[in-house]
């Protein structure tokens, strides 16, 4: 089944209880439909670089998938649809990776071997 990760950003005035219920209300879309929700992580409420509906910050989400294509479809056709979230990101990707995000990781266990060798 192919693989999907997925980046969702909520409305501001939400709590973190209803953000969180945000996430399991579409892994169960997804499950209905075939497919199954991997793993997922609450980010928290975040600063956006610009506003988005009136709103400064929001409830960001990450979400990981292994669906077929139309329960994928179905999945962001109500995100779009659902009033609370402003924005939706999918992306096809051929593994998972096992640790976590880098959002979730701490500032010095970020791998920049990359940045230091450059300098």
């Amino acid at each position: 089944m192919p693989k999907y990760e997925h980046v969702m950003i909520a409305r501001q005035d939400l709590s973190n209880t209803q953000a969180e219920g945000l996430i399991e209300h579409f892994g169960a879309v997804l499950s209905d439909n075939g497919g199954n929700l991997v793993d997922h992580e609450y980010w928290g409420v975040k600063t956006m670089a610009y506003k988005i509906n009136k709103n400064r910050k929001g409830h960001y989400a990450f979400l990981r998938s292994d669906a077929p294509a139309p329960a994928v479809q179905e999945m962001e056709r109500l995100m779009r649809l659902h009033d609370d979230v402003m924005r939706v990101l999918t992306i096809k990707v051929d593994e998972h990776a096992e640790l976590p995000s880098v959002q979730m990781q701490k500032r010095d266990e970020r791998d920049r071997g990359d940045r230091r060798e450059r300098r």
